[in-house]
């Protein structure tokens, strides 16, 4: 991107990534991106690498949580930092180095041309290993089941609001379960949405993490067990 439109944060939230966060930072800043990193409780050399990087680059910033508080709740502090440092449009970006910079470019666009308000970038699902296409297929369904809204990746962790779109995001789930509650979200505000195609980057570490089948259906029996509880 020749010039960066308005004032775009990417946020990355960040739990033990000390193999991949230097070099995701590194080609985001690359860019010309401004980086908010939520370093969640990490335990190995994240936080050092992340205290250099941002002594270095003022268009670094880190929020720390003392201990780690999952990924929703990462996402709800460096959404709403963003913000609060005066983001036109907030960015979602995975730590893990599973998502290509480039394509924040394609989702931009969209909210850029005032057709959305909100856009997931939509992973292509053939090319994801077995379990993790299982894993993602079971969080579209439970998307649809729990929330009504049918989309084509519920679990993508690069995705684009608007400022306002991100001021009304609400998030409660501390756990990967915010993936399919921010569609909730979206759909309950009357948000425009819309997908994109994007690449992913397929390593021992962006396999590792993520939504599996088994966190899939642990996520299932969490959900079950809310509605029981408001029964």
């Amino acid at each position: 991107m020749e010039s960066i439109p308005g004032n775009v944060t990417v946020v990355v939230p960040a739990y033990n990534e000390e193999k991949t966060i230097e070099d995701v930072l590194k080609a985001l800043l690359e860019r010309g991106y401004r980086v908010l990193v939520v370093n969640d409780g990490s335990r190995d050399s994240t936080p050092e690498i992340l205290k250099r990087m941002s002594s270095r680059n003022d268009r670094v910033s880190v929020y720390t949580h003392v201990i780690n508080r999952g990924l929703g709740a990462a996402l709800r502090t460096g959404i709403r930092a963003a913000l609060k440092e005066g983001a036109d449009y907030v960015v979602t970006f995975d730590a893990d180095g599973q998502h290509d910079p480039d394509d924040i470019e394609r989702v931009l666009k969209p909210l850029l041309e005032g057709s959305a308000d909100v856009v997931i970038g939509r992973r292509d699902f053939e090319d994801m290993p077995l379990s993790r296409n299982l894993g993602n297929t079971i969080m579209n369904l439970l998307t649809l089941l729990f929330y009504g809204c049918r989309v084509s990746d519920s679990q993508s962790g690069l995705r684009a609001f608007t400022s306002r779109a991100a001021s009304l995001i609400d998030i409660k789930s501390r756990g990967y379960g915010v993936s399919s509650e921010i569609i909730g979200e979206i759909r309950r505000n009357g948000l425009r949405m819309c997908e994109v195609t994007i690449r992913t980057i397929y390593t021992p570490e962006t396999i590792a993490k993520g939504t599996s089948t088994s966190v899939g259906i642990r996520i299932l029996l969490r959900l079950l067990l809310n509605i029981f509880r408001k029964i």
